[in-house]
């Protein structure tokens, strides 16, 4: 049956960028081979077991937080500038998901769209800007470390009287949904490394499922709503 419930006067839509717009695990590919040819498998896989250490110990990808690092156990390598080039210039733009910035498109025909994103306050602009997101959703940007933590000043930021959280992390979504309840419908993008992670199951359902970012311009505002508000009841 379909939703008829009034269509709120502002919607937001709240999107991630990681594994979620953008390819990330190709990115951590790509770094990985380069590191290996610049210094060898010993070091690389050194870096990415300092690069794992401060992702569970922040929350988020930090590369050039583990580079630095990197650095400190390495003060005399020469390839540490090689590799902060790589990263800082890399081309992300070429990792986008198909379909990513089509669904950007679509959902602005409704409302708002927000890059929400964790992670550091160099690398992640970057990244955001260099991928052509930036200008995607009209310099509407936030970067925090902890965005589950943050939902008053995204409130505060950007008011709504519903929002449409996109995430390929169902923990977030479920923090999310804790919060705003109704107001919230929560996307779950099924991209990346987090997709099939065991502790899927163990979260509640979200309130769509998509198995990528551009199978959401099937969707249109109404039946993004109705899911929203039915799973909260």
């Amino acid at each position: 049956m379909p939703d008829t419930s009034p269509i709120p006067s502002t919607v937001v839509f709240l999107v991630d960028v990681d594994n979620t717009l953008l390819d990330n695990d190709r990115v951590t590919a790509d770094l990985r081979r380069y590191l290996t040819r610049e210094v060898g498998p010993e070091r690389q896989a050194h870096y990415f077991t300092i690069f794992e250490e401060l992702r569970a110990e922040l929350g988020y990808a930090d590369y050039l937080g583990a580079l630095q690092r990197y650095r400190r156990e390495h003060p005399r390598d020469p390839h540490l500038l090689a590799v902060s080039s790589f990263l800082v210039n890399y081309p992300f733009a070429n990792r986008l998901y198909p379909g990513s910035l089509d669904a950007l498109d679509h959902l602005a025909a409704f409302g708002r769209t927000v890059i929400l994103s964790d992670g550091d306050v160099v690398f992640q602009p970057r990244k955001v800007e260099r991928a052509g997101l930036f200008d995607a959703v009209e310099r509407n940007v936030l970067i925090y470390i902890h965005k589950e933590q943050e939902l008053d000043d995204v409130e505060r930021r950007y008011p709504a009287e519903h929002y449409v959280l996109i995430d390929d992390k169902v923990r977030i979504l479920t923090a999310v949904k804790q919060v705003w309840g109704a107001r919230c419908t929560t996307v779950f993008v099924r991209q990346g490394h987090y997709a099939y992670a065991p502790d899927v199951a163990t979260y509640p359902t979200p309130d769509l499922t998509v198995a990528r970012i551009g199978a959401l311009t099937d969707h249109d505002l109404p039946a993004l709503l109705g899911m929203g508000r039915r799973s909260d009841a």
